[in-house]
């Protein structure tokens, strides 16, 4: 394991989606080289270092786009201008710079890959200080409402889940050839083409019933109504029902009297193979499922939709016709009768498109040019077009971060010394 490349994946736990495409990665790079690589997830926000408000920030977000949308929505949109961007950016070098330079002393990284937004600019600060450009890769966990903090010049590759995306990081300052578009990474195990019939007898589902797959969870609203009105619909269907581990949620839909057959779980841990197992699912429009969703080509009836990214993840799958949005359970039960009249004509046309839209093997595609980083591995050379090396020392001095580096004699420090 000595000559095993070193591989730094950084996340967040500010929602599912972000642990989720680091946990994608890691699974395709261990499935394609094993025991050639050691792969190490690092949430950077869990270090005591790091400020309350921001390691506090990952539990609240939920609170906050829920209790206080409009708020949000306000908050998003203004920081997402450059200036704005630039000021968040410097505040977050400062803020972070510590913490990142530690991270990359303790795990020695040949290769860093970052599926959270805040991270880049505090690492370019690390690889200039240290004159030590460890190559850097961005992946994107938002289908087209993506804020700038996203797209950083200090990357070697930006990978973008669509066109509309790639144009955003180029408007916001990315060289064309900084971009790639692979879809968001999804578990290996979606890639895998299963036979729906033959998943839903080993999970003890009917094999002869449009199967609709709800996944709830505390952020998603409505989902009991929804089951309900589903439950007296009278539609040939069976209902296979996830509290995503909201406890209420669960045992709301326990004390229900089912109509319909009904399958009810509150956690599960093998989404993919649910969803390999459905025709449909009825869920909110987080990047995440929805993601998951049109890589096992499942149309999606979204029934909550957050303010900020969540709405640009709703028209994606609208726009290419993988999917509708219901604002209310009326229109929910309307749309699964249309779906399924004539035979399920219309439910099999948003199939078609979800298959269109899915990248079921972006997992692999990302991790083929991480290797090939792994293999080149850190260098001497560095670009820092935003920042210049002065503007940033003088930046970390005025707040008082210790910045110099203290030469290694026996060059243990892995920051200590430019790469050969």
């Amino acid at each position: 394991m000595t000559d095993a490349k070193r591989i730094l994946i950084l996340t967040a736990d500010a929602g599912f989606g972000h642990r989720s495409a680091a946990n994608a990665i890691a699974a395709a790079l261990q499935e394609t080289h094993g025991k050639e690589c050691l792969i190490e997830i690092v949430n950077p926000l869990e270090d005591k270092r790091t400020p309350a408000f921001l390691r506090d920030g990952q539990a609240d977000y939920d609170r906050i786009v829920r209790e206080m949308p409009d708020l949000y929505k306000i908050s998003y949109r203004a920081s997402a201008g450059a200036v704005p961007s630039t000021l968040v950016e410097n505040a977050l070098t400062v803020i972070l710079f510590e913490v990142m330079r530690e991270i990359v002393r303790r795990h020695r990284p040949d290769v860093i890959v970052t599926t959270y937004p805040l991270y880049q600019a505090p690492l370019r600060a690390v690889f200039a200080i240290s004159r030590r450009y460890i190559p850097l890769f961005t992946i994107v966990t938002d289908l087209a409402t993506v804020h700038r903090l996203w797209f950083h010049d200090a990357v070697d590759f930006c990978f973008v889940p669509t066109p509309t995306v790639r144009d955003l990081a180029i408007e916001y300052g990315l060289s064309p050839a900084q971009t790639q578009i692979t879809g968001i990474p999804v578990h290996p195990s979606l890639a895998q083409d299963r036979n729906p019939a033959a998943l839903r007898a080993e999970l003890g589902w009917r094999t002869d019933l449009k199967t609709v797959l709800a996944v709830g969870s505390t952020r998603v609203e409505h989902l009991a109504e929804v089951a309900q009105v589903l439950n007296h619909s009278g539609l040939p269907v069976q209902l296979v029902l996830v509290a995503g581990g909201d406890e209420k949620l669960y045992r709301q839909l326990q004390s229900v009297e089912w109509h319909v057959v009904t399958h009810l779980y509150n956690f599960v841990k093998d989404m993919p193979t649910l969803m390999r197992a459905a025709d449909c699912v009825i869920c909110k429009a987080g990047g995440l499922i929805v993601t998951e969703a049109l890589a096992c080509g499942l149309p999606l009836l979204l029934i909550d939709v957050l303010p900020g990214q969540e709405v640009g993840n709703a028209e994606y799958v609208i726009r290419g016709g993988a999917g509708e949005r219901a604002s209310n359970p009326i229109e929910a039960i309307e749309i699964m009768y249309h779906w399924l009249a004539r035979d399920g004509e219309l439910l099999a046309a948003r199939a078609r498109n979800a298959r269109c839209l899915g990248h079921p093997r972006a997992a692999y595609e990302i991790a083929d040019k991480i290797w090939v980083a792994a293999e080149r591995g850190p260098r001497a050379k560095i670009h820092h077009r935003r920042l210049g090396l002065r503007s940033l020392t003088k930046l970390l001095s005025r707040y008082n971060v210790p910045w110099e580096e203290k030469r290694s004699a026996n060059n243990d420090d892995p920051t200590a010394q430019p790469a050969t």
